[in-house]
C-alpha cells in the first residue's frame, strides 16, 4: 500500500519557467511589462478588446516553441506510476498535457482554448484570434474570448478542487507565488483534511511557513528528485 493514497499537486508559473514560458510576478514577468488590468480583466477586455487579443495571441504563439522540461515530466511519471494523482494547475500552458499527464484541472483555463460568450461554446484554439473572428459554433462575431480565467472572475472546477483537498494526504506546491487566492489557500484546506504539505519552489513563497515541508531550487532538480522519493516509498511500502 503506497504511504500516501491521495496525493493533490498544485502547480504554478515556476514550473513552466524553465521551459522558457515567462512567470507573471518577477521583476522581468508579464506583469513587469504589461499592465494586467488591461489584459487580465473583463474591463480590460471590454474597454479595449484589440489589445486583449494581441496580448493572448503572443501567449498562443509562444506555445508552438516550448516543451515540458523534467519537471512536467516527473509529474507524469509519478501520475503513471500512483493509484491516485491529481494535478492541479494555475498554468495555463498546455505542458502537463504534452508531457503525459492526464489527471489534469486548469484552474485559470487555457491558453489554447476559447470561448463564445454568445453561446457558451468551446474550442481548441492555436492561430491567432480577433474581433472579427466568428464563433464556429454560433457564427457570432466578436463574442470570442480567451478560454482563460481573468482577474475579478471565479476560478473553474473549485467544487471538485475542495473535494479532492479534503481526502488527500499529501498536497505538493510547485512553482507558485503563493500571492493568488483561492491557490494560495490550498495548503490550509489540505492541513485542515490532514495532509502532509510540502513546498518545492526555487524560493519561500508568501505561505511558506504553512507548509510542514520545504525544498527549494530549480524545478528541473527538486521535482524529479521528490517525485522519486515518492514512488520509491511507494515500491517499498
Amino acid at each position: 500500500m503506497p504511504r500516501f493514497r491521495n496525493i493533490v499537486i498544485l502547480t504554478g508559473a515556476g514550473l513552466s519557467a524553465e521551459s522558457g514560458l515567462s512567470t507573471f510576478r518577477d521583476p522581468n514577468g508579464l506583469w513587469a511589462k504589461y499592465d494586467w488590468r488591461e489584459v487580465a480583466t473583463p474591463q480590460g477586455f471590454a474597454k479595449n478588446p484589440t489589445m486583449v487579443h494581441d496580448f493572448y495571441n503572443m501567449r498562443r504563439r509562444a506555445h508552438a516553441t516550448i516543451k515540458p522540461n523534467a519537471a512536467h515530466i516527473a509529474l507524469a511519471t509519478l501520475e503513471a506510476r500512483h493509484p491516485n494523482v491529481t494535478v492541479v494547475t494555475q498554468n495555463v500552458d498546455a505542458l502537463h498535457e504534452a508531457a503525459g499527464t492526464r489527471n489534469l484541472i486548469h484552474m485559470h483555463g487555457e491558453a489554447l482554448k476559447v470561448f463564445c460568450r454568445q453561446c457558451d461554446a468551446r474550442h481548441t484554439w492555436v492561430d491567432d484570434l480577433s474581433v472579427e473572428t466568428p464563433c464556429p459554433a454560433c457564427r457570432e462575431t466578436g463574442a470570442m474570448r480567451p478560454d482563460v480565467v481573468w482577474f475579478g472572475e471565479m476560478p473553474y472546477h473549485m467544487e471538485r478542487i475542495g473535494q479532492l483537498l479534503g481526502r488527500c494526504d499529501l498536497f505538493i506546491s510547485i512553482g507558485t507565488s503563493g500571492n493568488v487566492y483561492p491557490a494560495a489557500g490550498f495548503v490550509a484546506v489540505a492541513r485542515e483534511a490532514g495532509a502532509h504539505t510540502v513546498e518545492l519552489n526555487l524560493e519561500p513563497s508568501s505561505g511558506a511557513t504553512l507548509f510542514a515541508e520545504a525544498i527549494y531550487g530549480p524545478a528541473t532538480e527538486i521535482v524529479p528528485a521528490y517525485v522519486e522519493r515518492i514512488l520509491r516509498d511507494t515500491v517499498s511500502a
